[in-house]
C-alpha cells in the first residue's frame, strides 16, 4: 500500500507542481489549499507525511502542526517556507516537524525528503511493535527458579536494572542471558524504549560495523542510501551485545569510544551522531583470559564490566528442574491445543539425573517433543527422546522430594570433597552464602569435617 501524503499550500501551481511528482513516484497524494482544508482532511483521512506552506489564509502552516498533533500525532509533518522565514521553520521543528524545505522548492530534494521520512516514520512503526512484543516476553516472567544461584541472580538484577550502568553476563549456551537482558531492560527507567539485540558473532566482520553504527550513502559498494545504525535506533534505550568476545579488535576500539563519548561516526561519515544508549552485553567465553592473550581490549573489558553477572548452568541448580518442566508443559499445551498436567516420578527422576549439556534451552527442547508423542495426561519416560531414556535406572528414591533431597546431598558434598572441606570455597563455587551451606549441610546431615580431621 503506497504511502499516503497531503500537500497544503495556498499556492495551485505549487500544490499541483508537488502532486505531480509525488505521483509518479508511487505516492497516494491528496492537496489542500489552506490550513483548515488539510485539517479537515486529516480527521477524515490518515496521512503518512503533510507537507505543508507556513503562510497561508485562515489557518497557517504552524496553526495546523499544532492541531494536527491532537488529532493525527503518528502524522509527520514538512514545512514549507521562503528563505527570509527560516527562523521560523527551525522553530516548527522544536513543536513537532520533521523536516523543512526551502522555497522555491527542488523537486528532487522533495523527493529525497519524503523517501527518508517515509522510511524512518516506517522503522519506528516497527520499533513501536517491537517494543510492544518485548514487553510481553520480558521481566522476570521467564526467569525461573528458587535455587540459590537463581535468588543470587534476581537480587542482581533487582540492583543494577534502576541504574544506567553497563552490565556484563557471563554465561554458558542455554543458560538464559538474553532473558536477563530482557528484565534488566524492563525493570529500568528505559522500559518504554527499545531494546535491540545483536549477535556479534553471527555477522560478518565487513556488515557488523555497520549494522551497529551505519553508513552514509555511497560509504561502500551497495550502500545505496543512507542507513541508521543500531547505536541510534535505540537511542534512549538498551543495546543487548550477545557474544560480544567475537567483536573483532578494530570495531572494539570504535565501541570503546561511542561507550565513553556517547558519539559515533557513522561508516563514510564525517560528522560524529550522538547517542544514549545502555550497554548489556554477554559472553560464554572467558574474557579475562583474552584480554591477557591479547584477543580482547581490556580498556573495553572493564568498561562493559561495571557490574557483572554470573549465569550457573542448569547442572548447577538441578532443584530448579520440577519447576521449568512445569512451565515448559504449560508452554506447550497452550500453544498445541493439548492438556498434560505434568510428568510421572519416574520421568521427573530421569531429567533430575540427566546430564543438561545444552542447559535450559535443550530441557526446553525436550519437553515440546515429548508433548507431541503423548498420549496421557502425564509424560512418561516413553515420550522421552532416546538420549534421554538412557537415564531409567536410577538410584534415587520414588518421592520426587526425596530425590530431590537425595541428589543435593550428593552435589553439596561432592563439592566440599573438591576443596577439601574448605567450606569458603565450597560456597563460592556453589554460588550460596556460607550460612547457607552450613544450613544445607545441617539439614542434609552432611558431617563439617572430614574422616581424617574427625580422627
Amino acid at each position: 500500500m503506497p504511502a499516503k501524503i497531503l500537500i497544503v499550500d495556498d499556492e495551485k501551481p505549487i500544490r499541483d507542481s508537488l502532486k505531480l511528482v509525488l505521483d509518479d513516484e508511487g505516492y497516494s497524494t491528496t492537496v489542500a489549499s489552506d490550513g483548515e482544508d488539510a485539517l479537515q482532511r486529516l480527521q477524515e483521512d490518515v496521512y503518512d507525511v503533510v507537507i505543508t506552506d507556513i503562510k497561508m489564509p485562515r489557518m497557517d502552516g504552524m496553526q495546523l502542526l499544532e492541531s494536527a498533533s491532537k488529532i493525527s500525532p503518528e502524522t509527520f509533518f514538512i514545512i514549507m517556507t521562503a528563505y527570509a522565514s527560516v527562523k521560523t521553520a527551525i522553530d516548527s521543528l522544536r513543536q513537532g516537524a520533521y523536516d523543512y524545505l526551502i522555497k522555491p522548492v527542488e523537486f528532487d530534494d522533495v523527493i529525497i525528503r519524503v523517501k527518508r521520512l517515509i522510511e524512518f516514520k516506517k522503522l519506528a512503526a516497527e520499533n513501536k511493535s517491537l517494543r510492544q512484543r518485548i514487553s510481553l516476553d520480558t521481566g522476570f516472567t521467564n526467569l525461573i527458579g528458587r535455587s540459590e544461584p537463581m535468588k543470587k541472580v534476581f537480587e542482581l538484577i533487582k540492583r543494577v536494572a534502576p541504574t544506567n550502568s553497563n552490565v556484563l553476563i557471563f554465561g554458558k549456551s542455554g543458560t538464559g542471558k538474553e532473558l536477563v537482558a530482557k528484565a534488566i531492560h524492563h525493570n529500568s527507567s528505559r522500559k518504554e524504549k527499545i531494546l535491540l539485540p545483536i549477535n556479534c558473532g553471527a555477522i560478518s566482520e565487513n556488515l557488523i560495523e555497520s549494522e551497529l553504527f551505519g553508513h552514509k550513502k555511497g560509504a561502500f559498494t551497495g550502500a545505496t542510501d543512507d542507513k541508521l545504525g543500531l547505536f541510534k535506533v535505540a537511542d534512549g534505550g538498551t543495546l543487548f551485545l550477545d557474544e560480544i568476545g567475537e567483536l573483532p579488535l578494530n570495531l572494539q576500539v570504535k565501541l570503546l569510544r561511542a561507550i565513553e563519548n556517547k558519539e559515533f561516526i557513522p561508516v563514510g561519515g564525517i560528522k560524529s551522531v550522538s547517542t544514549d544508549v545502555r550497554i548489556i552485553a554477554a559472553t560464554n567465553q572467558d574474557l579475562f583470559e583474552k584480554t591477557k592473550a591479547g584477543e580482547f581490549r581490556e580498556d573495553l573489558f572493564y568498561r562493559l564490566n561495571v557490574v557483572e553477572i554470573k549465569l550457573p548452568t542448569l547442572n548447577d541448580r538441578k532443584e530448579d528442574i520440577p519447576l521449568l518442566v512445569n512451565h515448559f508443559i504449560e508452554k506447550y499445551c497452550n500453544e498445541m491445543g493439548k492438556k498434560i498436567l505434568g510428568v510421572d516420578n519416574e520421568t521427573m527422576k530421569v531429567l533430575l539425573y540427566h546430564d543438561w549439556r545444552g542447559g535450559v534451552r535443550e530441557l526446553e527442547n525436550v519437553i515440546e517433543r515429548a508433548i507431541i508423542f503423548a498420549g496421557k495426561e502425564y509424560l512418561t519416560v516413553n515420550d522421552l527422546a532416546e538420549h534421554i531414556k538412557g537415564n531409567t535406572q536410577l538410584g534415587y528414591p520414588d518421592s520426587l522430594k526425596d530425590a530431590l533431597r537425595d541428589f543435593e546431598h550428593e552435589h553439596i558434598l561432592k563439592t566440599i570433597r573438591k576443596f577439601d572441606y574448605n567450606k569458603d570455597e565450597a560456597a563460592k563455587a556453589l554460588e550460596i552464602g556460607l550460612s547457607s551451606l552450613y544450613r544445607k549441610m545441617d539439614e542434609l546431615n552432611i558431617p563439617t569435617k572430614s574422616s581424617k580431621e574427625e580422627e
